[in-house]
C-alpha cells in the first residue's frame, strides 16, 4: 500500500491521461478496514466513443464496492474515467472493463458496477458485472436508476 505521499494525484496538479491504459489508480488505506460497508461512486456523465463510427456515447455509471484494506481514491478515479472521453470501445468492454481495473487496483472485498447507456442506434444497452456475491450482512441499496423509457 503506497504511502499517501506517493498518491499521483491527490493534491497535485494532473494532465488527463491519454488512455484507459496509461491512467494511474490510486488507493488509499481504509481508515475503517475491518467493518462491513460499501460505498457508491456516481458518474452520471460518463462519455467514451463508439469504435465504429467515432461518435460520442453516453452513459450513467454506478460503481458500489466493499473496501478490505484499500479505498479507491476519487480523484484518481475521475481522470481514469475521463481517459474514456478519446477511447473507443463497445458499452460491453467499458463497463466490464472499468470493473476490472478497479478490483484489480483497490483488491475489495466485492465490486459490482452498472453501466446504463444511452441508446446507440435506438437501443439502449445496460451492462453489469461483478466480482461475485456481496457479503453475508450488506446493507446494498438498489443502484437507483431507471430503465430507459424514452419520451414515455
Amino acid at each position: 500500500m503506497p504511502e499517501l505521499s506517493e498518491i499521483t494525484s491527490l493534491g497535485r496538479t494532473v494532465e488527463t491521461p491519454a488512455s484507459p491504459e496509461a491512467a494511474v489508480i490510486d488507493v488509499v488505506p481504509n481508515p475503517q478496514q475491518g467493518t462491513l460497508f460499501a460505498a457508491r461512486f456516481a458518474a452520471p456523465e460518463f462519455t467514451s466513443l463508439c469504435p465504429v463510427t467515432g461518435q460520442p456515447d453516453f452513459g450513467h455509471l454506478v460503481i458500489d464496492y466493499v473496501p478490505d484494506a484499500s479505498l479507491i481514491e476519487s480523484k484518481s478515479l475521475k481522470l481514469f474515467l475521463t481517459s474514456f472521453r478519446n477511447h473507443g470501445a463497445f458499452h460491453e468492454d467499458c463497463t466490464v472493463g472499468i470493473g476490472r481495473r478497479l478490483a484489480e487496483a483497490a483488491k475489495p472485498l466485492w465490486l459490482r458496477i452498472g453501466g446504463y447507456w444511452y441508446p446507440r442506434g435506438g437501443i439502449p444497452i445496460d451492462v453489469f458485472w461483478q466480482t461475485g456475491s456481496p457479503p453475508e450482512g450488506l446493507w446494498l441499496p438498489d443502484q437507483g436508476v431507471p430503465p430507459y423509457r424514452g419520451r414515455g
